[in-house]
């Protein structure tokens, strides 16, 4: 008979299987699939395949009868006008087309774009990714960084004209069934419709796929290529700023809960977060910073305790308060359900907006009165991001109470406009930080970890940047921007967690490079290293990847005004975080 005091049979603060069940870190991802499949939810799956693939397919692939249509109308009308009557019925098919032809073309544009950040990018960096995987595996292990450089580059070549012969062939194959122009009784004949708006879409974007992988795959094989950073620039004389340098904390909202990825291979619990800021403060009071950056991934799921648990630790050092900037991952915004990885999003729901919103709040309530939000129109940094969220205040707070469908729509735009975030420099030749939103638009926890950045961000990340020609900068994202130049064991590794668009946003930096430094997380790694002249900085996560025993460690960087304007990368100091049981 069991006495009072024994320890149960399975300790339920060390966790079980159930932990594991979306950690790629325990499980592979073959099983973690095998999973999803069981758990999927065929409903939503058809309707969010039919939102984000078939819809924009065939508004787009519409598009060409629609437009092609109102001509003929108005040649036809034009020809037979012999009266005043048929004068206006002419006047009326030319305003028809003038006021219609505007939003049918900025919806064949949406629709565009939308399937080239679904499938058609992605599409352009699995293979790419893939046969630079495959290439690294066949050369030597002691294979040269110029070697591994070299056939990266010759990769992304090979991969483009594989991609755009595949692209051209089924563009031709599916040629006969499209059709290009339409007349008002084919627009009324719906049913006829859909094959040939289907396939006038698969045309348009096999097309643009075979001159677009091209443009890209030669553009990434001439670009400069990640190398290793060969040395640490040394101590100048101008002004020099220390960041402590932090992400992927996942916070759980929970005493003993356990990370989605790591499972029972990582902490319980957030009490390795709190000695971290212990730890920061401690440094602070000796040598102090000058920021304290969290790359994204402060939460584990995006969820309402896990902010709450964040917020409550920051509170506890307001002198680490006033000196940190965070920024949103694809933890904090991507995760529908941290236990099932196959439930999904439908387009239209609002729970995404609501982790948008959360982390929203969150990024405001730590730096709202520091950070400015980039005017579209002029460029301008003439609010904070406080400033800019107040008139939306109480639509945020009753959204957030009721979930409402209406409200989501009505703050469809207010996430995409904030971005990118800028800390201005509070000198001429000071240190400003440009805070992106770096997470693509999932609906599927599985696909979660996908990345870019959008153009409408970079352009005003570039206006703001032009507003302080001689400072220097922090660019400051959650992605990585292209995979490094490290060996991996498996090709999940390389696949679904940089930048779509990392080659792109590179080739974008360069003539910002050589005042700038990139600082990301995501990958969980150390590393530092260079494209050309722009370096960038990953940093390892000081949680995930280690259990409550084991020790961890974060960087303190210190970046200093150089000769001609470039900012110059000190060595790193490492902060060794102890695991728990050293640490009481």
């Amino acid at each position: 008979m069991a006495q009072a005091g024994d320890p149960p049979l399975i300790d339920p603060r060390r966790g079980d299987a159930e932990d594991d069940l979306s950690s790629p870190k325990q499980r592979s991802l073959l099983a973690i699939a095998g999973s999803l499949l069981a758990e999927i939810s065929l409903p939503k799956l058809f309707f969010a395949w039919v939102f984000s693939i078939v819809l924009p397919a065939l508004l787009l692939g519409l598009a060409p009868l629609v437009a092609t249509a109102w001509l003929l109308k108005l040649s036809t009308t034009a020809a037979q006008m012999t009266g005043l009557g048929a004068a206006f019925v002419l006047m009326a098919v030319v305003a028809a087309g003038w006021f219609g032809w505007q939003p049918l073309l900025r919806i064949a544009e949406r629709n565009f774009w939308s399937l080239n950040a679904l499938a058609i990018q992605p599409g352009y960096a699995f293979c790419r990714e893939g046969l630079r995987y495959v290439t690294e595996r066949m050369l030597r292990t002691d294979a040269s960084a110029a070697t591994r450089a070299r056939m990266r580059a010759i990769s992304s070549a090979v991969a483009a004209i594989v991609l755009s012969a595949v692209a051209i062939g089924i563009a031709v194959a599916v040629w006969p069934a499209s059709r290009w122009i339409g007349t008002g009784a084919d627009l009324l004949d719906v049913r006829g419709l859909i094959l040939p708006t289907l396939a006038n879409a698969v045309v348009v974007v096999c097309a643009y796929l075979a001159a677009a992988s091209l443009v890209w795959g030669f553009a990434d094989a001439l670009m400069d290529q990640p190398i290793n950073l060969g040395a640490f620039d040394a101590a100048s004389s101008g002004p020099a700023w220390r960041i402590a340098h932090l992400s992927d904390i996942h916070l759980v909202g929970d005493q003993y809960g356990f990370r989605i990825e790591s499972g029972r291979r990582g902490p319980r619990g957030n009490g390795r977060f709190t000695r971290i800021l212990d730890r920061i403060e401690a440094i602070h009071r000796t040598n102090p910073l000058d920021l304290v950056l969290i790359s994204g991934d402060m939460t584990d799921a995006g969820i309402a305790t896990e902010w709450a648990a964040f917020l409550d630790a920051v509170k506890q050092h307001p002198a680490l308060a006033e000196r940190m900037l965070i920024l949103p991952g694809n933890h904090d915004l991507n995760i529908v359900d941290r236990l099932n990885p196959a439930r999904l999003d439908l387009p239209f729901s609002p729970i995404k907006r609501l982790r948008q919103m959360r982390t929203l709040s969150a990024i405001a309530a730590i730096q709202g009165h520091r950070v400015r939000v980039v005017d579209q129109s002029s460029g301008k940094l003439d609010r904070t991001l406080a400033q800019a969220l107040e008139p939306h205040r109480a639509r945020i707070a009753e959204f957030a109470d009721t979930g409402s469908v209406r409200l989501s729509a009505g703050l469809g735009r207010l996430w995409d406009d904030q971005f990118p975030l800028i800390l201005p420099p509070l000198q001429t030749n000071g240190l400003g930080v440009a805070i992106l939103n770096s997470n693509a638009e999932t609906h599927f926890s599985f696909t979660n970890a996908l990345g870019m950045v959008s153009v409408e961000q970079t352009r005003r990340l570039a206006a703001a940047v032009e507003r302080f020609p001689q400072a220097h900068w922090i660019i400051a994202l959650h992605h990585h921007l292209v995979e490094y130049p490290m060996s991996v064991a498996k090709f999940s590794e390389r696949i679904g967690t940089a930048l779509i668009n990392g080659s792109w946003f590179i080739r974008k930096l360069r003539s910002l490079a050589p005042r700038a430094i990139v600082m990301h997380g995501h990958r969980h790694i150390d590393w530092i290293g260079a494209c050309g002249k722009l370096k960038i900085v990953s940093a390892p996560s000081p949680v995930m990847g280690a259990t409550d025993e084991a020790p961890t460690y974060f960087h303190i960087h210190t970046l200093t005004a150089g000769p001609g304007g470039q900012v110059c990368l000190l060595a790193p100091e490492r902060v060794d975080i102890a695991g728990a049981d050293a640490a009481d």
